[in-house]
């Protein structure tokens, strides 16, 4: 099958990417390269041949041959999308929108969004399915939300999406991130010895290796059409829901040198428990293979390997705002976000 991927130098894109090329699909990336300055370790057998260019900018055309798409290349978190609300509805809800018309236009059959466990919101008395409400907080929810209705309305006999609602990503990846709460904790502990909690630790999060992210992907690919078609999957396992407290203690547990401590309950009302059921008793192939624990170990051990610094960890490109708050303060980017030349 060939497969565009955009996203493909990002922190999930970047381990997607080879996955599927030793599936032995033909895959084309698409990444506009905001992040390429970050790159932690080389752990990257293959990458496949990605195009510079912003989803805005693609046409029919960038589209000829292509069997399936995978879009991830959004602004991609929280405090990001706060940045510049404005341009994070142009570049995440219309240009993922504009993608999808152009996908269907292009006769692309499958298209698979990445969407997020985010548009819930806030805490519920009961485990979130599917089915249940949404209740975004931020731009970056909303935008999420909004890309599900309007991509939803073009599916048809011959176009077919799906979403997938992932829970919070952890693990190591290439194209590393420190700006999501297990591999922030992680690195604070390796770096300062120390985690400091401002908050008590009682929100709720699921968590999902970034991994099992990316097998989630292949294993919707690879379902029968009827199984995914115009479907809704939360991506994670029930047993992943944990306590923010419970996160800082599987790192702790690790980084056995670290001093763990708590503050009173902080002003973030984001809690949410997400039920993994439907993923897990529908999708053919799928299981999440990793736990908390299991993710701070890995990333000990890969902060062991490549002796990592605090100016590593620091360093603006393995953190969403910052790199892009540099990029708008060298006017790199206008303020559409587009690349301004030399």
């Amino acid at each position: 099958m060939k497969i565009l991927v955009t996203g493909t130098e990002g922190y999930l894109g970047s381990l997607l990417a080879p996955l599927l090329m030793d599936e032995g699909h033909e895959v084309v990336g698409v990444d506009t390269g905001y992040y390429k300055v970050g790159w932690l370790y080389n752990g990257t057998p293959r990458t496949p041949l990605t195009l510079s260019r912003d989803i805005r900018d693609l046409t029919v055309d960038d589209l000829a041959g292509v069997e399936a798409i995978v879009h991830m290349a959004e602004l991609s978190n929280d405090p990001l999308g706060q940045l510049a609300p404005t341009i994070t509805y142009e570049i995440n809800h219309l240009g993922s929108v504009h993608l999808a018309n152009l996908a269907k236009a292009a006769g692309v059959s499958r298209f698979v969004y990445m969407s997020s466990c985010s548009v819930y919101g806030v805490a519920t008395d009961e485990d979130i399915t599917e089915t249940s409400p949404t209740n975004p907080q931020t731009a970056y929810a909303e935008c999420k939300t909004f890309v599900e209705r309007d991509v939803s309305a073009l599916a048809d006999d011959d176009f077919s999406p799906t979403f997938m609602r992932n829970a919070t990503a952890f693990g190591a990846s290439p194209r590393m991130r420190f700006d999501i709460v297990l591999n922030n904790l992680a690195g604070l502990a390796w770096t300062t010895r120390e985690i400091a909690m401002t908050s008590d630790g009682t929100p709720w999060r699921p968590l999902v290796h970034a991994l099992d992210i990316a097998r989630s992907i292949s294993c919707a690919l690879a379902a029968p059409r009827d199984l995914v078609h115009n479907e809704v999957f939360n991506v994670g396992d029930s047993a992943q829901n944990y306590q923010v407290r419970d996160i800082a203690e599987a790192v702790a547990d690790v980084f056995t040198d670290c001093k763990l401590s708590f503050g009173d309950s902080g002003g973030d009302n984001r809690s949410y428990r997400v039920s993994f059921e439907k993923i897990n008793d529908t999708l053919p192939g799928f299981s999440c293979e990793w736990t908390a624990a299991r993710g701070a170990k890995q990333l000990f051990d890969l902060f062991t390997r490549i002796d990592m610094t605090a100016e590593t960890f620091e360093f603006r490109g393995f953190t969403r705002l910052k790199q892009l708050e540099h990029l708008i303060a060298t006017r790199q980017i206008d303020d559409g976000f587009f690349w301004v030349g030399p």
